[in-house]
Parts: structure tokens; sequence; C-alpha cells
């Protein structure tokens, strides 16, 4: 079993290096263009259907409104990384990590816009009058590619299994940590959480996410923007040290070991590619089922996802990190505590350590509502409405396993599984490009006009 989780280290290790980097930016790259820049050509547009539309229920047909099935989208993508794979990009390639991070956030736009358009173009009625698509769908219908739809809806429904535990146990280990309170009983109170929610479908978690989504990053963004505001004459300087060290070297100080260019870029570049998902082909699951009369409009929901989850609370962590000091004393081993530590700088250990605790549990709940909706979706797709209820008590039992650090050796198939999920996805989209421009191209000739004057 060694010589064979080693191999799977080994290939996974390999496919999450340069392939999938080049993949997931090329691909963003050649949709942004293709797509003429559409992100910074609309974007004060993009801004008003989406933060000026929140509350908005939409029109068409569907099943969650816009910002629902927004929420839903986003609670997956709103996780522990947010928190903790910040700092850890700081630490290892310095505080110009957060420009690349930026970046390919930008770029990325590209890729989950078209994404979203496709989830909702190709969704179909499923048997219980609810709207269904992803990735799944539009490459089996769009592209006639059956056995590929069949092995990413797999691929997917496998590697949810691992991507529970490993949330699982991430946030009863911090429970644990913080309160003592021993894992099987944090796993069994997430489970039940999550049981809870699952068997209400997908309007009781649109309803959930919708409340909860929106309240946890308020309460993460102005907690950190109190620590910012603590060192407000630091902003300035935290700015300047993006923007240099973007472009130059860094050299060691205190817990920083030092940082060059290249590894600014792989690290902002590589946080900014898995903090939004964009090109995972999640996120259209969700989409899907959003109450919608054109394409284009779910879309700008898909920008709106990017701009929250990195460009805003990315940032937030990014600012909390480099204002009050933390990563030039703590190293790299240590990274992940960087923000609790900058909270207790303002806060109290206590305090600081409670807020952390709090948003963390709230993330993975949310988080792990969402995949094994997404899950479940695969199962479906795959062998019926009957089988998807099957793996939700998979799903279900494999949160209490993974609070407890079992079958860790499970967890070591998460990255070689969603490289599966990933190249066929972003493939995929690539080839359906064409039908993307024109959906794109619809809107802004037909629609456009229209909403401008509303």
């Amino acid at each position: 079993m060694n010589a064979f989780t080693k191999w799977v280290e080994v290939i996974s290790d390999f496919l999450w290096g340069a392939p999938i980097i080049v993949l997931l930016i090329g691909g963003g790259l050649f949709l942004t263009i293709r797509l003429g820049f559409f992100q910074f050509r609309y974007m004060p547009h993009i801004l008003r259907q989406t933060f000026g539309k929140i509350m908005s229920k939409g029109s068409g047909d569907g099943t969650l409104t816009p910002f629902q099935a927004t929420t839903s989208a986003l609670a997956s993508t709103m996780g522990a990384a947010n928190i903790v794979g910040v700092p850890v990009a700081i630490a290892l390639g310095g505080p110009g990590a957060i420009f690349w991070m930026w970046l390919v956030a930008l770029i990325g736009i590209g890729t989950k816009y078209s994404e979203v358009v496709l989830g909702i173009k190709y969704r179909e009625k499923n048997k219980a009058g609810d709207y269904v698509g992803g990735p799944m769908y539009y490459i089996k219908k769009g592209l006639g590619w059956k056995k590929v739809a069949y092995i990413f809806a797999f691929a997917l429904m496998i590697e949810i299994i691992a991507s529970t535990m490993v949330q699982s146990n991430s946030i009863a280990t911090t429970i644990e940590s913080s309160f003592g309170l021993p894992p099987y009983i944090t796993g069994i109170l997430v489970a039940l959480l999550v049981a809870l929610v699952s068997f209400g479908g997908i309007k009781a978690i649109g309803r959930v996410t919708e409340r909860l989504i929106p309240s946890m990053v308020v309460l993460y963004i102005v907690s950190a923007l109190i620590v910012i505001a603590f060192n407000i004459t630091e902003v300035p300087a935290a700015f300047g040290l993006i923007f240099t060290y973007a472009f130059q070297p860094l050299s060691a100080a205190g817990g920083f070991a030092g940082a060059g260019v290249a590894a600014a870029i792989r690290w902002g570049l590589a946080r900014g590619l898995y903090s939004n998902e964009a090109g995972i082909g999640t996120a259209p699951i969700a989409h899907a089922a959003a109450v919608n009369n054109h394409p284009a409009k779910q879309g700008f929901w898909g920008v709106f996802e990017v701009i929250v989850d990195t460009l805003i609370v990315c940032t937030m962590t990014a600012m909390v990190v480099l204002t009050t000091g933390v990563w030039k004393v703590i190293d790299a081993n240590n990274a992940s505590s960087m923000v609790t530590e900058a909270y207790s700088t303002v806060f109290g250990a206590t305090i600081g350590g409670i807020i952390i605790s709090v948003v963390l549990f709230l993330f993975v709940i949310t988080t792990v509502v969402v995949i094994v909706y997404y899950g479940e979706k695969q199962a479906e797709f795959l062998f019926g409405t009957g089988f998807s209820k099957v793996m939700r008590l998979v799903y279900i039992i494999a949160i209490i396993v993974g609070a407890l650090g079992g079958l860790q050796f499970v967890w070591k198939f998460l990255d070689l599984l969603l490289a599966i999920v990933v190249v066929p996805n972003v493939i995929a989209v690539l080839f359906l490009s064409g039908k993307v421009r024109e959906v794109t191209n619809d809107y802004f000739t037909n629609l456009y006009p229209i909403e401008r004057k509303k």
C-alpha cells in the first residue's frame, strides 16, 4: 500500500505542477481574449447586476433565486483555505504572491463565467422537477463525449468522500485545540447538521447558504477590518510590499525565510487558482438551479463569486497578516496560525481564537453541505436518484470518520481525483467557448441596452 500511495502522490504532484497551472491560466487567458475582455469592459455593469440585485428573485425558469444559487456555489469555495491558504502563500512566496493571486483571479473570471453560462445552457429537469446541470451535462450534451462525462462524474463523486473527510478533520482539530471538544463529538455534530440540511434538497441548501454565507463573510470582513484599523498606518506599506516584491526577491527577516520572484509567482498563482475553484467545474452544478432568463446573467454571478472569494476575502486575510507583521515572526511550518496570531494582537488570544474558530466552523459546515449535494448530483447522473441517496449516507459517514482522522490513505487520492475532474472540464469549456461567446454576444447586443436603462 505504501508503494501505491507513493505512486499516487508522485502523479498528483506532477499534475498539479506545471500541467494544470498552464491549463488553468492558459485556458483562462484564451477565454478572456475570446470573450473580448468582457470582465474589464463591462465590470461596472456586472457589479450592478450582482451586488446591486442581491435581493432580486430573478425571472424565468429555475429552482433557486440567482443569489441563493450563488451562495450555494460560494459555500464550496469559501473555506479554511481563505484563512489558512493565504498566509501559507505569503510565508512561501512573500507578500508579492498576493499580486499574482489578484492577477490570476481576474483571468479566472473568464473561466468561471464560461462554466456557469454552460451550466445554464445545457441544464435539464430531473424526476423531482428540479433543474440540474454542470460539466457532466455540458460535456455529454454539448460535445457528445458521453464516456468523458461519466469519468468526470465518477471521479467527482469519489473525490467528495475524501474531501468531506479532510474538511471534517480540519474543523475537528481546530475545535479540539480551541475548546477541548473531542473530535468524535464535533464529527457527529457536523454530520447531523449536514444531514438535516441535505435531506431538504437544493431548496433547503439555498435557504441555509443564503443566510449563512453573507453572515460569515460579514463577520470575517468586519473583524479583519478592525484588526487592520488598529494597524492603519501600516496599510500603505503593506500594499507597497505586495507590488514591490511581486517583481523582485525579498531577503529573509525573522521567521520569514526569504523568497524569490519565481516563488512569489508560483504561490500567488496557486492561491488564486485554488481559492475560487474556477476551472474545477463545481460551481455550475449549483448555478444550474437558478431562476434565470438568460445564461449570461447567471454567468455574472460567477464573476461575483471570484470577486468575493479572492479579491475581497483573501485580500482581507493578506492585509491582516501583513499589517500586523506576523508574517515576519511565524515561520512557514506554522503559517496556518498567522491569522489567529494577528487577531490576538487586537482581540486577545482567547477572543481572537474564538472568532477564527467560529468562522472556520461556519465555513466548513456550508462547504460540506454543498459538496455533499455536488456528490449526490454525480450519483444521480450516473445511476439515478435512488443511488444519490445511498451516496448521501456514505458522505455523512465519511464526515464522522474524517473527524476521527480515520482512513487517511483515502485523503491521498484527493488531488489525483481532483485532477481527473479539472482536466476534462477545462478542455470541454475551451471546446465550447464558441457557444459561450454566442451567449455573451447575444446578451450585450440585445439585453444590455435594455438593462442599462433600468
